[in-house]
Parts: structure tokens; C-alpha cells; sequence
């Protein structure tokens, strides 16, 4: 159960000046909690608080900016049903999925945790001529300042915590807009963020309306903008940015390859969820499917019966495996596009039907290639196949799409697994597996489309911080 409000942090500090932002229940539509909001002057108010915090966090040492992290990760455990629960009811996110989202943002603070006493640098060596003689360096990296992030509602806590805990581990202050759709995680781990003793003005968690939202973004005093969320919102986020850096993290239109020599249990198996794992709303989601042509019969017909098998339901109930989509609009919008390429020549194989904000599993073929549901981020449970005869055209089929964050490849050739890696334009090849897969140390962002820069704590560190150089002239 959620409680009836919760408020906002500012400065490290609960605050309820109102109720104004209601949160859903995403199964039932029904109001579940309310939150405070904040509006111009306490954005403001915050990115100021970040500044005067800039040198008290810099001076925290290692060793306890460390231990500010554990502090999170012992809470996170406690309280991991609590987390779990929440999700399930403000992203309609089945139960066994937000399950394993809290384990992994656990994990996340974890790694950052280990990391936080990590940071090196390296000694230069600058004597590579005459002019340089009696000359050393080194270099060090130096937090980047007041940072800002904005968090997406797919994974509301584990998206949020690849923002927070990297540069509670450099010792960057923060302000974060989480999605208004889903603020609760973001703020409970606030709450326990104010358990510790960060500096004041370390950190604030700000649910905000958009139009509110635009110091996020334009204010010079921030020195750091990381972004997860749509394309179209992204790049018109950096255009307006100014000097700050900026980290997107966007969308994507994932592709796996399903070569003859594959595992076809195994794979129809990972496909599953790769396409379907809560209710599609994945950047990294399977929504293309090559097979090749001598098992694509058999491999389809595996493929559409896992599908038809999967439980759709109230994401409270263990058993199910399809909840709702993350509104009503959205499913609305999918399901427009699953219209549009059946009546394009399409065939709808399973799946299709929609209830409110419910869309079943859904899965199409002959399906031209024009099409939204192909060239779109669909960002649902929806997935589109195709047979292939030749490797390379394959690897082309997958390159030709304006997205690049991810690709999987099942297949037992060494040689074509080094060509994926070599040919395909993501930021990321999984062999053997769906590009849905992910672990929170490994670096994470795409190209084109999909964004700039890359997550994953120990590369996100590196995003916030800043190489600083020392060089030495000896005289004597």
C-alpha cells in the first residue's frame, strides 16, 4: 500500500507545500497517492542549494561518500518489498518485475559503492623530447559540479539510481526530476537519502509539470545534464542546454538475430521476454525479429505459442506476466499502429486485442517495412518478424533503423559474432542472448537516435567528473 501523500526533498529535506500531482494506479486507473510539486521558485531554490553544496561534498572523503551508499543499499534491502509493492501500483509493472528492479537498483548502488573508492588517475610521463626535459605529469579526475537529472517512468527506481548513485560516488550535488507518472520510487529513495549525512544541499528530488521544468535544463548553474527518455524530447533538451554537458539516454527500436544454428528453445524463450518483459516498455525491448529462413516455421510457430501462453493481468498477481501499459493513451497509440500494418498487408499471428490500458502480446508479420510498428520506437508488447537468408543482409536489416542502443545475436559462429560486433551501429552486441539484457556495471548508450554518452556506474562517474592535470618542472 502506498501512503495517502508524500512529499518532495528539497536540500535534502522533506517538503509539503501541496498535494497536487496525483498518482495512478496503473492497473485499475484509480487515484493511489498524491505527491507535492514543485514549481519555479523551489527548482530554483534547489539548484542554488546544489551550488552552495559543491565544496562540501567535494571534501567528503571517499570513505564516506562510500559510506552514504551503503547506508542506501542496507535500507533498499530492508524496505524491498515496500519498493516492490510501490512500483507495482504506480507502473502497473508486474510484481515479479519490480521485484527484480529493486534487486538490481540495489545493485546499482552497490557497484557505486565500490567504486566510490575507486577513482584513479595516472602519472604522465611528458619527457618525449628536448623541450620537454625535466618535465612530469599526472592527472587526476574532479567532480563536474551541480549535476541534473531527469528519470523516465519504465524503471522508475533503477533508472533513477544510475543517475544518483554515480555522483553521490564522485561527489557531485544533484537535483532530479523524476516522471510524473511514477515519482514515488524516486522519492523514497530520497527518503532514505536523508537518513545520512550529506552535506545540505547535496541532493533534492523534485516532481515537477513540464513547463515548470525548464531550470532543469537552462540553468547555467548546473553543470551537468543527464536525460533518459524520448528522442524527441531529448534533443530538443540538449538544443536548449547551453555550455552544460549533456548524457542522453533515448530511445531505441531493438533488433535480434536468430541465425540457423541457434538454440531454438533457449532462444524462443529469451525472445519471449525480451519482447514482452513488462509489457514491452523497454528501450532495449525486442521489437524485430530475424530469422533465418530454414527455421523460421518452426522457430514462429515455437515463438507464437510462448506468446499465447503468457498471462495478462493485474500485476499484483504473481502469475502474471503482461500488465497494463503505462496509460491508456499510449496503448491507445499502439494499438493504432498494429491496425495500420494489418490493413498494410500484415499478419497478425497472435495477440492484438486492447482493453483500456491493457494491450495483449502481440505478434505480426509481412509487415511492410515503412511501417510505424517497424521504424518507430513502439515501447510496448509488440514485436514484428521477418525471415533472412543471408548474415550480412541481416546485420544491414537491423542497421536500418534512425536507432542504434542495442542488438542480440543467437548464433554459434565465432566469425559472424565478430562481424556483428564489428558492423552493427549500437552501442552494444549481445551474442547469445536478446538485446533487452542488461547488468548495471557494463556501459550502457546508444548512438544515432539513441542518444550521447553512456551509463553504467563507473562510466557514468566518468561522465561527471572531469580530468584535471598537474605538471611538474624539476630544475635541478
Amino acid at each position: 500500500m502506498l501512503l495517502p501523500h508524500y512529499p518532495f526533498y528539497l536540500a535534502n529535506k522533506p517538503a509539503s507545500p501541496n498535494r497536487d500531482l496525483v498518482v495512478t494506479d496503473k492497473y485499475s486507473g484509480q487515484p493511489a497517492t498524491r505527491v507535492a510539486m514543485a514549481d519555479a521558485r523551489v527548482i530554483d531554490e534547489a539548484i542554488a542549494a546544489a551550488v552552495r553544496a559543491v565544496e562540501p561534498v567535494r571534501r567528503m572523503a571517499a570513505y564516506e561518500r562510500q559510506a552514504v551508499l551503503n547506508h542506501c543499499v542496507t535500507r533498499f534491502t530492508e524496505r524491498s518489498e515496500e519498493l516492490a509493492q510501490a512500483l507495482c501500483v504506480e507502473a502497473g509493472k508486474p510484481i515479479r518485475d519490480a521485484r527484480g528492479e529493486v534487486m538490481r537498483l540495489i545493485d546499482t548502488f552497490r557497484i557505486a559503492a565500490e567504486e566510490a573508492v575507486r577513482q584513479c588517475g595516472e602519472v604522465l610521463p611528458l619527457d618525449i623530447g628536448p623541450r620537454a626535459r625535466g618535465y612530469s605529469g599526472m592527472w587526476k579526475r574532479v567532480p563536474i559540479g551541480p549535476c541534473s537529472f531527469i528519470s523516465p517512468f519504465n524503471f522508475p527506481l533503477n533508472l533513477a539510481a544510475h543517475k544518483i548513485a554515480p555522483a553521490l560516488a564522485v561527489g557531485c550535488p544533484f537535483v532530479l526530476k523524476p516522471a510524473s507518472f511514477t515519482p514515488v520510487g524516486a522519492l523514497l529513495i530520497g527518503e532514505i537519502l536523508a537518513e545520512t549525512n550529506l552535506p545540505d544541499g547535496a541532493f533534492s528530488i523534485l516532481p515537477c509539470r513540464r513547463d515548470g521544468a525548464d531550470l532543469f535544463t537552462a540553468d547555467e548553474r548546473l553543470k551537468l545534464l543527464s536525460f533518459t527518455g524520448s528522442p524527441e524530447v531529448g534533443w530538443a533538451l540538449k538544443a536548449r542546454a547551453g555550455k552544460k554537458k549533456v548524457i542522453l539516454e533515448l530511445g531505441g527500436n531493438a533488433a535480434v538475430i536468430v541465425d540457423a544454428d541457434a538454440d531454438r528453445v533457449d532462444a524462443v524463450e529469451r525472445v519471449v521476454f525480451g519482447a514482452f518483459y513488462q509489457s514491452g516498455q523497454s528501450c532495449i525491448g525486442v521489437q524485430r525479429i530475424y530469422i533465418h529462413e530454414s527455421i523460421y516455421a518452426d522457430f514462429r510457430e515455437r515463438l507464437v505459442s510462448a506468446t499465447r501462453a503468457l498471462r495478462m493481468g493485474d500485476p499484483r498477481d504473481e502469475a502474471t506476466f503482461i500488465g497494463p501499459m503505462i496509460s491508456e493513451s499510449e496503448a491507445r497509440r499502439l494499438d493504432a499502429w498494429i491496425q495500420s500494418a494489418v490493413r498494410r498487408g500484415g499478419k497478425l499471428l497472435c495477440g492484438g486485442r486492447r482493453e483500456g490500458a491493457m494491450l495483449e502480446a502481440t505478434l505480426l508479420e509481412d509487415v511492410p517495412p515503412s511501417e510505424d510498428v517497424c521504424r518507430k520506437e513502439a515501447f510496448g508488447p509488440v514485436a514484428v518478424l521477418a525471415p533472412f537468408r543471408d548474415f550480412d543482409a541481416a546485420l544491414a536489416a537491423v542497421n536500418d533503423s534512425a536507432f542504434g542502443l542495442q542488438a542480440g545475436i543467437f548464433t554459434r559462429d565465432l566469425y559472424k559474432a565478430m562481424r556483428a560486433w564489428d558492423v552493427l551501429e549500437v552501442g552494444g552486441v549481445i551474442i547469445g542472448d536478446v538485446p533487452s539484457w542488461r547488468v548495471d556495471h557494463m556501459p550502457y548508450g546508444g548512438v544515432k537516435e539513441s542518444g550521447l554518452g553512456r551509463e553504467g556506474v563507473r562510466f557514468a562517474m566518468e561522465e561527471m567528473t572531469e580530468i584535471r592535470l598537474m605538471v611538474i618542472r624539476t630544475t635541478s
